[in-house]
């Protein structure tokens, strides 16, 4: 249980103001569909999530306790000095287009940007730290999913309105008091 909320929360605070939560907006605002942008993010999510849960794993599985435990920390202040630069979309970037329809374009275009993303990461990384890798893609997708609901629902009245600063200040912390708990765990 503990790896599916942290995994929740960590990423649900990881995604405010992220590439991909901007790019949630711009799908939602573009296509003006949120169920099926709702479920290409879902299914992008998923599959983006597992495949990097599934390297964390086989890294747990390849490393001594001892190093991966300092990897994971390291992994988790480097995510932190992440998560306080904003991201944005490039401005000069096309809308996309496709035939595969909006739930295609949005799984698509989703998965490709979650690439390298921070919240991709944070999931490889949790996934070494916690040996539930169900609960740690379930707890990450459910982050993702809480973060870019509302922001496909309302749209651009609640994403200016929401202090990011204050919110990538906020998920910095939680990296770091994660990596400090991660030292100082295996101690106990």
């Amino acid at each position: 249980m503990e790896a599916f909320l942290v995994s929740t929360g960590v990423v649900a605070l990881s995604e405010i103001g992220d590439k991909t939560q901007l790019l949630a907006l711009m799908l939602a605002a573009r296509f003006r569909r949120p169920w099926p942008v709702l479920g290409g993010i879902l299914a992008a999510t998923l599959a983006n999530h597992a495949l990097a849960g599934l390297v964390g794993t086989w890294l747990r599985s390849l490393l001594t306790p001892e190093v991966l435990r300092w990897i994971v920390a390291a992994s988790f202040f480097a995510v932190a000095i992440w998560a306080l630069r904003p991201d944005r979309l490039d401005d000069d970037a096309p809308p996309p287009t496709s035939r595969l329809g909006v739930f295609g374009v949005t799984a698509a275009s989703f998965f490709l940007a979650e690439m390298g993303d921070k919240t991709q990461i944070a999931t490889a990384v949790l996934a070494a730290k916690y040996s539930s890798l169900p609960a740690v893609v379930a707890g990450t997708t459910l982050g993702m999913l809480l973060a870019d609901a509302p922001v496909v629902f309302i749209g651009n009245l609640s994403a200016a309105k929401l202090p990011l600063k204050a919110i990538r200040l906020a998920a910095a912390v939680m990296f770091v008091a994660l990596g400090i708990y991660t030292l100082l765990a295996a101690g106990a």
